[in-house]
């Protein structure tokens, strides 16, 4: 599984780093793979104009908010 964090480094996007963190320890996701993308022309490759965005496994899945790790757990699983 690879979760990607769009931002530019702000605050909110620390938070949502952190609570993705949260999520894929507390859910034991082994292999899983968590890159935070600061570049502005990849953010953008995903039609994403609002920061923080949370990818999973190249799917967008939130724009604009920082999801509480609880919601995160349900997109972690499939």
């Amino acid at each position: 599984m690879k979760i990607e964090i769009l931002g530019p480094g702000c605050s909110n996007c620390e938070k949502l780093l952190k609570n993705v963190e949260k999520a894929v320890r507390e859910q034991n996701i082994p292999d899983c793979e968590i890159e935070k993308i600061t570049d502005l022309k990849r953010i953008l490759s995903y039609g994403v104009m609002m920061t923080p965005g949370l990818v999973i496994d190249g799917e967008v899945k939130s724009v604009g908010k920082v999801l509480p790790s609880d919601e995160i757990k349900k997109l972690l699983v499939k």
